[in-house]
């Protein structure tokens, strides 16, 4: 029998009568309120933010955009790998504020350099702007580290949640096809994989586990503003070849996108790459946003991270 974790069921009882009460006094989402709320939510809910020994905001250049970047060096004396991290959001949310606790935690369990990337947001600036600010990254990350004079291998991998893990898949789909990137590996935590909105779980867990199908729908018709063939943009159904990176991919049993990312792992297999798959039985979308309540399943994330980058 499906059971949230009795780790999460209150919080999230308290959540829906609230949405109800809200609902019912003429709340209407907006991309102010939707920014805020996942700021809030991380903010009371991820308070052990770590030391690191060195973070700094900076730029990756580009003649398209200058993309606002932050990066973390856990040891500045090291020669360390390279994570670009993409923060989740739904394409209209999120930041790299929003992230920092997540990304120092990350570069701390990973020893790696972690770039967090200040993508552009919908409704303001929709498809493809995002994705063309995640890849500019990828492709020019090397001047702007170098321009910091840091210490870093020449190894990249991509990490990613929801809608940052859509842009990972989006980004390593197209450098499948490019030989000036290369990516090593590529984790993504609950991704959003198919704009059609096909799959099973979003009617199976449409509603009642903070992120919510309609809520989704919403997030699509902001992204997409110039009648995109969504289907064509997804990438559960791109080309898979075993020009992509090694694969860890985490879902979450009652999370509306979940389907999709069982899906993508298949797709994966069946063109040859190394795949791992992480499942939680009974957590929700966004749980590493909500670190407080759920702290050995956000560590067990961190962890498999850690043994999948560096192994």
């Amino acid at each position: 029998m499906r059971q949230v974790s009795p780790k999460l069921k209150p919080w999230l009882e308290t959540f829906n009568k609230q949405s109800i009460m809200m609902l019912n006094n003429g709340f209407k989402p907006t991309a102010t309120n939707a920014r805020e709320g996942l700021a809030n939510l991380t903010k009371s809910l991820v308070t052990d933010i770590p030391d690191i020994k060195w973070v700094q905001d900076d730029l990756v250049l580009h003649s398209d955009y200058n993309v606002p970047v932050r990066i973390y060096h856990p040891a500045p004396e090291q020669s360390l790998p390279v994570i670009i991290y993409i923060h989740g959001g739904g394409h209209t949310s999120g930041s790299v504020t929003v992230y920092d606790p997540i990304c120092r935690k990350l570069a701390n369990t990973s020893q790696h350099v972690v770039v967090s990337v200040d993508y552009r947001l919908a409704p303001e600036c929709p498809y493809p702007a995002a994705v063309n600010d995640a890849y500019n990254v990828v492709k020019n990350i090397w001047a702007t580290l170098d321009s910091r004079h840091l210490n870093y291998q020449k190894k990249l991998s991509l990490v990613g949640d929801s809608g940052g893990g859509a842009l990972v898949a989006t980004v390593s789909n197209k450098a499948q096809f490019d030989h000036s990137v290369n990516i090593s590996k590529q984790a993504m935590i609950y991704p959003s994989l198919d704009y059609t909105m096909g799959s099973g779980s979003i009617q199976e867990n449409a509603t009642g586990y903070l992120l919510q199908s309609k809520q989704i729908a919403w997030y699509f018709d902001n992204y997409f503003q110039h009648d995109e063939n969504r289907k064509s943009v997804s990438p559960v159904h791109g080309d898979f070849t075993k020009g992509l990176p090694e694969t860890l991919l985490f879902t979450a049993e009652f999370c509306p996108l979940r389907d999709e990312g069982l899906l993508y792992v298949e797709k994966v297999k069946q063109a040859g790459v190394i795949t791992k798959h992480v499942h939680f039985p009974d957590m929700i979308h966004t749980f590493m946003n909500m670190e407080d309540l759920v702290k050995d399943e956000c560590e067990r994330v961190y962890q498999n991270i850690n043994h999948f980058l560096n192994n």
